[in-house]
């Protein structure tokens, strides 16, 4: 099977699938990543461990802080205690809140999440329509905005400082 066809197959698992934690399984939120496909989770009681990606999600599929995972134990493991079974989406979230499975710990940390997300992704304005070639052309505003990185607006006094400063700089 191909690199990319594994890919495909991996994905198409994750977003789709709807899966319910079994009695040993339980859902965990990542707290941060240390490295060599290691996790550090926290349970719904507070417990703190590591738990390993398995090779098929490696490269495949990314897990961030703050994303909600479902492990299963690892008896053997000292540092490692469990390994990633499943990847939690937000409709798997809302789908484990609607049936009663999801933990009371976490339910204030995933509507937080939710708002966050959508308080994060500022709204367009709604654009008037301008006729012929003129809609596309230099108008950026339809372009992706990157949530992760922060804004910066600089106005047009601060840039025009900027450029005096420079050609003085270069008159020396």
């Amino acid at each position: 099977m191909s690199q990319a066809t594994k890919r495909k197959h991996v994905v198409q698992e994750v977003l789709g699938e709807h899966m319910v934690p079994s009695d040993q399984q339980q859902i965990v939120k990542v707290l941060r990543t240390p490295g060599n496909n290691l996790h550090e989770v926290e349970t719904a009681q507070g417990q703190r461990f590591l738990v390993s990606m398995p090779s098929k999600y490696r490269k495949n599929i990314w897990i961030k802080r703050g994303d909600f995972l479902i492990v299963d134990p690892i008896e053997e493991g000292e540092k490692v205690k469990a390994e990633i079974s499943f990847v939690l989406c937000k409709n798997h979230v809302r789908s484990l809140q609607k049936e009663g499975h999801w933990p009371e710990a976490f339910s204030e940390v995933a509507e937080k999440q939710t708002n966050m997300n959508r308080q994060s992704q500022p709204e367009l304005p709604a654009e008037p329509q301008l006729s012929g070639e003129e809609s596309g052309s230099e108008d950026d505003s339809d372009l992706f905005v990157n949530t992760n990185h922060r804004q910066y607006h600089e106005s047009e006094e601060e840039s025009e400082e900027e450029e005096e400063e420079e050609e003085e700089e270069e008159a020396a």
